[in-house]
């Protein structure tokens, strides 16, 4: 169990109040031997002492040259058995996910006709690409297949195809409702665009200009994170997120860049219903 602290909109945190705490572990690590008192450790000088160690004598050798950082291998247009997706990979995956054809003999709409993506637009919000796991039976090289995944905001859907990369085929293609994976970088950006529109995001824009002297107009001027709002893990959800679950709503964290906290974990903004409400 655990408990939001709840605070007034407006209030500046102090970067060390939303500091996460963390565990050093130390681990000790025997080095096996068996050396008796007439044996001399591997490594050691005839008179006992490790070479290097204070008062043992020198031994002569080369210098060791300084460290090196051994460049990563190009990477090509297409990846070799379970090899991470290429970024040629991953743009190809997209788009024949997208492909009208491919979406219609699936039974869901061509993407031209999908609703809109987080910030209104048209067509379905990119969520993420994966290489999918192998089939039983696929043989070492077989085919490359990808997993893409997109929310369209017009029919709250979470959409999933497999797209076989050598063929270029939409091999399987799965939409759900109340599936909410965590919130994608543009979700959030979009999600924070509403709350500096929205008469609720004024007290953030007020804690922004008394600790930098300046107006804020731009999400660029922040640094934000969250992730999905889920009604289960609340005491009270207001009535305007009941439908949230349903609804893709998320919850921000803001930060001055180089700069203070600013608290906007009391407003929860429902992307699909495009609304900012306050909680707490």
């Amino acid at each position: 169990m655990y408990e939001i602290v709840r605070r007034h909109l407006g209030k500046v945190v102090a970067g060390t109040a939303m500091a996460i705490t963390g565990t050093a572990v130390a681990v000790a690590v025997a080095l096996p031997g068996s050396a008796g008192a007439d044996e001399v450790p591997r490594g050691a000088a005839a008179d006992g002492k490790t070479p290097g160690a204070p008062g043992a004598p020198r031994t002569e050798g080369p210098e060791p040259g300084p460290a090196t950082l051994a460049s990563a291998p190009p990477e090509g247009a297409k990846g070799v058995g379970t090899d991470p997706l290429t970024d040629d990979e991953l743009k190809r995956a997209e788009a024949l996910a997208l492909t009208p054809p491919a979406a219609s003999a699936q039974g869901v709409p061509p993407a031209g006709a999908w609703g809109r993506n987080a910030e209104g637009g048209r067509g379905p919000q990119h969520l993420g690409t994966e290489l999918a796991d192998p089939r039983p039976g696929d043989l070492a090289g077989g085919p490359r297949r990808a997993l893409v995944r997109f929310y369209d905001y017009g029919r709250d859907e979470l959409v999933t195809r497999t797209v076989d990369l050598d063929t270029g085929k939409v091999e399987q293609s799965r939409a759900q409702r109340g599936v909410q994976p965590s919130a994608h970088p543009e979700e959030l950006r979009a999600a924070l665009e509403l709350v500096l529109a929205d008469p609720l995001g004024k007290g953030v824009k007020e804690d922004y200009k008394d600790a930098t002297g300046k107006e804020l107009t731009s999400t660029e001027q922040l640094w934000f994170n969250g992730d999905v709002y889920r009604t289960y893990r609340e005491a009270k959800v207001p009535a305007p997120l009941k439908k949230c679950g349903e609804h893709r709503c998320v919850r921000l964290v803001t930060k001055i860049l180089n700069g203070s906290w600013i608290d906007t974990r009391d407003l929860v903004v429902d992307l699909s219903a495009r609304s900012v409400t306050r909680v707490g």
